[in-house]
């Protein structure tokens, strides 16, 4: 069996700065990921938070993450996991579709992954109006109208995004006022082109062979009506990336990982960081700092059970 000291599993920004400082510390290290290395930022069309870069685009933030990475020599590999073993002597299997690894240390890193909304209509119309990434398919609705989904900073961001394409973006809100910051939010009511419609749910997603309206509910009134749209992005809320975790560690109900503040989950050489973890706050500056402490940990660990 194919043996390590640390396997990272997820290239998103905590994965990728784990990997920088595992590599760093001295560690063999071994970065697992699906997909495209970058996680959500690469969906994202701008970052502003990123303390020393006034802007920048989410893709481009994730190439310099994974440069960095691979700067310091840290291994990628594309596979999928399937489940963790852990063993009575403090190592974990990770078992992938590619094999089975004996790690020393273990970084759960996955991240998050966008809420469907469940509502009829919208599995049919997925792809064919319905998105949950405006910056991959904001350019197929050039001088369309839409409607966003959801209150939060993402849905509330996004939609300032849609209106350098839609010629009309409809952000629907079960509450009467959105839960996104303040800058945020103003930022979106100053724009013409935002027509906010509070206190509504969506109740269903109508069209023919794509979306042609949706129909929203009032919810203090109970005043059902159909706005003509063309396209419908859904951001509600994320669940965690994390179908292979099973019972390795300890998570919420949700299936959010559980750990302390060195990012410890409660298996004894399993540590998670990033979005996939129980905590308050989800950005890219956050998962950054958890990936640095997660390897850390993990390199404390592999120095007292080499």
């Amino acid at each position: 069996m194919e043996k390590r000291e640390l396997v990272i599993i997820g290239a998103g920004p905590a994965g990728l700065t784990a990997a920088i400082y595992g590599k760093r510390a001295g560690l063999d290290t071994l970065v697992i990921e699906k997909g495209k290395p970058g996680g959500q930022i690469l969906i994202t069309s701008e970052i502003e938070n990123w303390p020393g870069l006034v802007t920048e685009s989410g893709a481009g933030l994730a190439e310099k993450f994974r440069y960095h990475a691979e700067n310091f020599k840290a291994e990628f590999r594309t596979a999928t996991v399937m489940r963790l073993e852990p063993q009575a002597n403090g190592h974990t299997t990770v078992v992938t579709d590619g094999g089975e690894i004996d790690a020393m240390a273990v970084i759960i890193a996955t991240g998050a992954y966008f809420r469907k909304h469940g509502c009829p209509g919208e599995k049919e119309f997925t792809g064919a109006g319905v998105s949950y990434c405006a910056v991959c398919d904001a350019n197929f609705f050039e001088e369309l109208e839409v409607a966003v989904i959801g209150g939060g900073n993402t849905a509330v961001e996004e939609a300032c995004y849609l209106t350098q394409f839609a010629s009309k973006v409809y952000i629907v809100h079960r509450r009467d006022e959105f839960r996104a910051d303040r800058l945020v939010v103003e930022r979106a009511m100053n724009n013409p082109k935002i027509v906010p419609v509070m206190d509504s749910i969506l109740e269903e997603i109508e069209g023919a062979d794509t979306v042609e309206r949706i129909v929203v509910k009032n919810v203090k009134t109970g005043e059902v009506k159909k706005i003509p749209v063309d396209g419908v992005f859904i951001f509600i809320g994320t669940l965690p990336n994390g179908a292979f975790i099973g019972d390795s560690v300890k998570t919420t109900e949700a299936g959010w990982v559980i750990t302390d503040q060195n990012m410890k989950t409660s298996t004894p050489g399993i540590f998670a960081a990033g979005d996939v973890r129980d905590t308050g706050l989800r950005q890219v500056v956050t998962a950054a700092g958890d990936g640095a402490r997660a390897a850390m940990s993990a390199y404390a660990w592999v120095v007292e059970h080499r």
